[in-house]
């Protein structure tokens, strides 16, 4: 495998990890119509940002240790789907599911492959 390649696998799902909290983050940004006060806004906007937190948690991990990101957002990706399913048909389900639970199985993907990619020492 190619320095270049290795690189890229390296830095793909650091990156790819902070836009999807970044992402994430944005729908946080509805407290601010809510009329709740200054203090009951930044309540709000604190309770809302706490999957943001613990997504910038698993990425610090998985920046030490890759196999340890892959199983956090594998994780996160199955604790949305099972937390946020309504019954119903799948496909409703699915539809508006994807934003949010397939980004995190791209990231735990790219680092199990960053971590089967490092050379051994």
């Amino acid at each position: 495998m190619s320095d270049t390649t290795r690189r890229l696998l390296y830095w793909a799902p650091r990156v790819l990890g902070i836009l999807f909290a970044l992402f994430v983050s944005i729908f946080a940004l509805d407290v601010f119509g809510q009329g709740y006060g200054f203090w009951g806004t930044l309540q709000a906007l604190l309770m809302h940002l706490i999957p943001v937190y613990i997504l910038l948690i698993a990425l610090a991990i998985g920046w030490r240790w890759e196999w340890a990101g892959a199983l956090l957002f594998a994780g996160f990706a199955v604790a949305y789907l099972v937390t946020a399913w309504n019954p119903g048909p799948i496909a409703s389900n699915l539809v508006w599911m994807w934003p949010i639970a397939v980004p995190p199985l791209i990231l735990a993907l790219l680092f199990l492959l960053s971590w089967r990619t490092h050379p051994q020492t």
